[in-house]
């Protein structure tokens, strides 16, 4: 493209071009995942404990929440994964060893809301299976199985 003038016009016209494109792009970026049936996910999994009083750094936000939730006096996190769902397409972590994993699933996706699916499996076994509903900046903890002297709790954010 050729623009021709004399002055700071033809700069002027350039940039609210450029301008347009940039945000033209991040729009596209910005929905591009609601419109593919993507979901970011943050999944950390918690061990809790009645043994001592601590609770991981890391957990601090969701402190208040899980001593509402839990009568435990000691949280530690596991692991912190950030998932990237697509509708329908199972997303799996190892947990412990190899012989537990999780698996996560975008069932279903609205306005305002995700549909997951979570499964926890041991052995071959499923130990958890279950479906939540979770809104875009919301946290939905999910207690889960024995481990150790304590339990496994799953914490889901999603972003979407």
């Amino acid at each position: 493209m050729v623009i021709r003038g004399t002055g700071g016009g033809s700069i002027a016209v350039m940039k609210r071009v450029v301008a347009l494109i940039v945000f033209f792009s991040l729009l596209f970026f910005l929905f591009t995942s609601v419109a593919f049936g993507q979901v970011q996910i943050r999944l950390r999994v918690i061990q809790a404990l009645n043994v001592g009083q601590s609770i991981d750094p890391s957990l601090k936000e969701l402190h208040d929440e899980l001593k509402t939730l839990f009568s435990f006096t000691s949280y530690r996190l596991m692991r912190d994964e950030n998932l990237n769902l697509s509708l329908n397409q199972p997303f799996r972590i190892p947990v412990h060893k190899g012989k537990t994993f999780i698996e996560t699933t975008l069932v279903g996706q609205h306005k305002n809301v995700a549909e997951l699916r979570i499964r926890v499996n041991r052995e071959g076994t499923d130990i958890l299976n279950t479906q939540v509903r979770l809104s875009p900046g919301r946290t939905i903890l999910v207690g889960g199985p024995k481990h150790g002297e304590g339990v496994i709790i799953y914490a889901l954010y999603a972003r979407f």
